[in-house]
């Protein structure tokens, strides 16, 4: 893998954004998302955001000829947490629960069976003219660690803890923006073929190469010629479009 200077990341600034489950992600993440995405509000300077996982577990399987044939792993889950500095009432919500109810008397209500806020997530990283975005269409928002009130000259904070969930047919629970990527302008044939400029990312599908990537040669590609797709598929130039498959014969 190729250095990539424009891969790094180093948070400038940061915002966190809740909207009803199944929210598409923004198109651009330059600026604040429009409605329904809402603004989580003021969050910790010194404990941004983290990521943490559980399961994985590795099982080694073997036979009496070979001790260590196959390696099998356990589902893995995971979850981020962010601390909030508001105790508004939707963030009290978010930490106490969704099912938290307002009083007459204008208090909220600390329920002794809490329900998480079930929503669509969105965090935005900055840096610089980069952002990076890490999106669940589906999870679970509900208190992290517990309150601690440290000293009378530090923001009081509310820990939330974040657990990505599926989302309708979705075989994964959130997406994360790849920085620095390298759209290929040009395809040379071969078995397989590259792309270029050097360094440059697969496509991600056939329809992304039409119009965007062109052929060489410009004539039909030799039997057998093509080049790959990032979910590994080939694709070959016809000499008037890209189709799908290696050149037949």
């Amino acid at each position: 893998m190729a250095k990539n200077d424009n891969a790094t990341l180093v948070v400038g600034s940061g915002n966190f954004f809740t909207a009803p489950v199944g929210t598409e992600m923004p198109e651009s993440l330059s600026s604040a998302p429009a409605a329904p995405w809402e603004a989580v509000g003021h969050t910790s300077l010194e404990d941004i955001f983290s990521f943490s996982s559980e399961g994985g577990e590795a099982t080694t399987l073997g036979t009496l000829q070979s001790k260590s044939l196959r390696t099998t792993y356990s589902p893995r889950t995971e979850s981020f947490a962010l601390t909030i500095n508001q105790f508004d009432r939707r963030s009290l919500r978010l930490y106490y629960g969704a099912n938290a109810p307002l009083l007459p008397n204008g208090t909220l209500g600390i329920p002794q069976s809490p329900e998480p806020t079930e929503c669509a997530f969105l965090a935005i990283f900055v840096d610089g003219s980069s952002a990076f975005g890490l999106y669940t269409a589906r999870c679970e928002i509900f208190r992290g660690d517990d309150v601690a009130v440290a000293d009378a000259e530090s923001l009081v904070g509310l820990p939330l803890n974040i657990k990505p969930l599926i989302f309708s047919t979705n075989e994964h629970t959130y997406e994360i923006t790849p920085l620095g990527g390298i759209a290929a302008t040009t395809a040379t044939a071969g078995t397989p073929g590259t792309y270029g400029p050097a360094g440059a990312d697969l496509p991600v599908g056939l329809a992304a190469m039409t119009g965007v990537v062109t052929a060489s040669p410009t004539s039909l590609w030799t039997v057998g010629q093509y080049v790959l797709l990032d979910d590994g598929s080939q694709v070959h130039w016809n000499g008037t479009a890209w189709a799908e498959g290696a050149a037949p014969a």
